[in-house]
């Protein structure tokens, strides 16, 4: 058994995965959009845009995450929830953190701590929550 997160880009799923690709190195494994379902869309569905995405996998690292448009009703929201990005070094988490810092909100800058050589907390331009992580001392 495991978790696998689910994100919900509210109609910025493409532009996401797009971001996750040039900042993190992501590699996305499948993406379908709602025009492509073999199923014909009920009622609610009818309503979102046959281009959003209906279903993405992608993969950061040896992490999988699924994605998706949602039913593409605005900005997404997320919280509660952070997601947590565990690296081998000190170089790693300051290029991945200033690539998630661009055009998001730095809640904690990235510094020495008692428990990691670096460690810091940062909201994306999709409003997802980071924390960056380095793993040697």
């Amino acid at each position: 058994m495991y978790i696998q997160p689910y994100l919900f880009f509210d109609g910025r799923c493409q532009e996401a995965l797009d971001y996750y690709v040039s900042a993190l190195g992501a590699k996305v494994e499948m993406a379908m959009k709602f025009k492509d379902s073999p199923e014909p869309p009920d009622q609610k569905m009818a309503q979102v845009s046959g281009d959003n995405i209906m279903h993405a996998s992608f993969r950061i690292g040896d992490t999988v995450l699924m994605a998706s448009d949602g039913f593409g009703q605005g900005k997404p929201v997320f919280q509660g929830v952070s997601l947590s990005l565990a690296v081998n070094s000190v170089a790693d988490a300051d290029r991945y953190f200033s690539a998630l810092a661009k055009g998001g909100t730095i809640q904690q800058p990235l510094t020495k701590t008692f428990f990691a050589p670096s460690f810091g907390m940062v909201t994306d331009k999709f409003g997802v929550p980071w924390m960056v992580i380095a793993g040697d001392k």
